[in-house]
Order: C-alpha cells, then sequence, then structure tokens
C-alpha cells in the first residue's frame, strides 16, 4: 500500500511506525479470513503483492512455506535477507511481469488493490501467476467502507490521512466480481462477498486443477 500519490509513492503501508488500532484490527481481521480459506500454508509458494513494509501476515506463516514472494515500493531489511523470501521492491503491477507464469499456490492482495491505477492489469497477473488449483485472495475497501475511512482518517485522525488520499477505486462484490472473471478466473471459482462490517470486500478465486 502507498502513502502518497502513484505517481511519487517512495514508502510502503507501515514504514513509518506503528500501525494505529484501526489499522491493527484491519491486519487480524484480513488475517482471519486467509486463513479460512487456506487450512495450511506447509509447502506452499506465496505472492503477498502490496504487503507492506513489514509484511505482517506473512511474517506468520514463513515459517511453513516453501518460498514467499514479496512486493511492495520498500521492504523491511530482515525480510529481503531471508533465504525463503524473494524480495521484490518496486510499484505493482510492474513488478510482477518478471515473474514466471504458474509459480505460485497462493497470491495475495489485500489492501492495496485500491491504490493502483491499473488495477486490470494486476489482477491479470496475479491470474497468470497462480498454478492449477491455486487460489488468489483479495480485500478491498467497500463504498460503505469509503465513509467510514475517511471519517477515521480526515476528522478523527485514527488513521494515517495519506493512504486515504491515495486510494483510486472502492469495490463492492458487484464492482469486483467482473473484475475477477475478465482477468480469466471462472465464476464458478469465484467467492466474493461483503467483509469486516461490510466495510471491506473480499474474494476468493480458485484456478481450475490440472485435471479440470
Amino acid at each position: 500500500m502507498a502513502e502518497r500519490s502513484e505517481a511519487a509513492r517512495v514508502r510502503s503501508f507501515g514504514q513509518d511506525g506503528r500501525l494505529s488500532p484501526v489499522d491493527r484490527l484491519g491486519v487480524w481481521l484480513s488475517g482471519r479470513a486467509i486463513r479460512r480459506h487456506v487450512k495450511s500454508f506447509a509447502g506452499l509458494r506465496m505472492g503477498d503483492f502490496g504487503c507492506g513494509y513489514d509484511a505482517r501476515f506473512m511474517r506468520t506463516v514463513l515459517h511453513d512455506v516453501r518460498e514467499a514472494v514479496l512486493v511492495d515500493v520498500a521492504l523491511a531489511p530482515d525480510l529481503a535477507a531471508d533465504p525463503r523470501v524473494h524480495a521484490i521492491e518496486g510499484r505493482l503491477p510492474d513488478a510482477l511481469d518478471a515473474l514466471p507464469d504458474a509459480s505460485l499456490d497462493v497470491v495475495l492482495c489485500i489492501s492495496a488493490l485500491e491504490h493502483l491505477s491499473e488495477p486490470e492489469r494486476a489482477v491479470q497477473s496475479f491470474r497468470r501467476l497462480l498454478r492449477p488449483g491455486g487460489i488468489l485472495l483479495v480485500n478491498v475497501p467497500s463504498w460503505r467502507g469509503k465513509r467510514f475511512l475517511e471519517l477515521s482518517a480526515f476528522r478523527l485522525h485514527l488513521s494515517p490521512a495519506a493512504e486515504m488520499d491515495d486510494h483510486k477505486r472502492y469495490y463492492d462484490p458487484r464492482d469486483l466480481w467482473p473484475l475477477l472473471v475478465d482477468a480469466g478466473f471462472r465464476p464458478s471459482g469465484i467467492k466474493c462477498y461483503r467483509h469486516k462490517f461490510g466495510l471491506n470486500t473480499f474474494a476468493a478465486c480458485r484456478v481450475p486443477g490440472a485435471d479440470a
């Protein structure tokens, strides 16, 4: 996630210090949703795109995965030094272009798609990178969430205002679902629903297996 306009994006979410209580709650709720769709992380190759400076969720499963591909404009040095991590510092979706097709079991894009000016191309890249049987998990703020987030950031000062100023779009299920289908996910493999008290939209998109 970015904290400035996309053209000048130089810092990752969480890079400037501790997260606000609102942000910590959001990270925790997203983690619960991810674990509902991925029961075991053992031996998986995972991508976390827009993971934030500290890749907070991926740290919790790093001891289980076979490889973690982390992408954001800046990453904590200890993550980049970890032998299980393929660290890429760059902007989405361009930073994904060099990654090989069908190379990942799980792709995460948690609270990042709303910051992108080319979300269609990003989701197409996510689909390209998934192996047969792989899954994409996406979390984005909804239009109802827009009101809450802007209240928290601009009036109550409980969240970083620069984060909200960097939002390009908001997504209800009816906005996100067509984006996923256009990227090549089959409707039968998509679960797209309201999340976090209706303030977010969550999607789990399963790629058919090799025998499908």
